[in-house]
């Protein structure tokens, strides 16, 4: 699958931080059978390459790595059984990494600068990351006209209400959000609360 591929699939990819490995299973098929096939298992846990593997074998489920640093831990995600990669910032050698391995790389940019160096890189889809502290909305419509070919996936602080705003925009294929899993209701073990969380923001419109 392509960049491209993965945004079309839905318009919300969860931002999954997991601690225990026996909650990777029913939170991916919560998930997976709402609508939201497509997540993201950040690497800030002990239990995180543990939980994409756990994940990949959940029917439909698409897992990727978030929270990938470098090459050595793109490396090992990819081992764990990651088949996208997200960064929350631009790396030359971490995409270098990814193209050799033919995985798609989903880079985090801030700024102009960070955009224009991943343009030399040959990139055109990054995650616009923090989101709403690096200006949100406003902000990528000011992209929209030196960068008209770019996609984004923003992520970071975006609620429910906000992802219907950001996924108005044409230079926006997908949002990332950790609202449809958060640690209170996957610590609790409340799927079915997680699976109508899914539903929800997995019918919100695009375009």
């Amino acid at each position: 699958m392509t960049v491209d591929d993965l945004m079309a699939v839905q318009p919300v990819i969860p931002v999954i931080t997991i601690d225990r490995v026996e909650d990777a299973v029913p939170l991916a098929t919560a998930l997976a059978s709402n609508g939201l096939r497509v997540l993201e298992v950040t690497l800030r846990t002990q239990a995180a390459l543990a939980c994409i593997s756990e994940m990949s074998a959940v029917p439909g489920a698409i897992v990727g790595a978030g929270t990938v640093l470098n090459a050595a831990s793109l490396d090992r995600a990819r081992e764990a059984g990651a088949t996208f990669i997200v960064t929350p910032g631009l790396s030359a050698s971490t995409v270098a990494a990814a193209e050799e391995s033919g995985i798609p790389i989903l880079p985090g940019i801030a700024t102009a600068t960070e955009l224009m160096a991943g343009l030399d890189l040959g990139l055109t889809r990054f995650k616009f990351f923090p989101a709403e502290q690096a200006g949100g909305r406003a902000m990528l419509d000011a992209f929209r006209g030196p960068f008209g070919a770019v996609k984004f996936c923003p992520t970071g602080g975006i609620s429910l209400d906000l992802a219907r705003d950001y996924l108005k925009r044409p230079n926006v294929g997908c949002v990332g959000g950790g609202w449809v899993c958060p640690t209170k209701l996957i610590d609790a073990k409340k799927w079915d609360e997680i699976g109508a969380l899914a539903k929800e923001a997995a019918s919100l419109p695009r375009g």
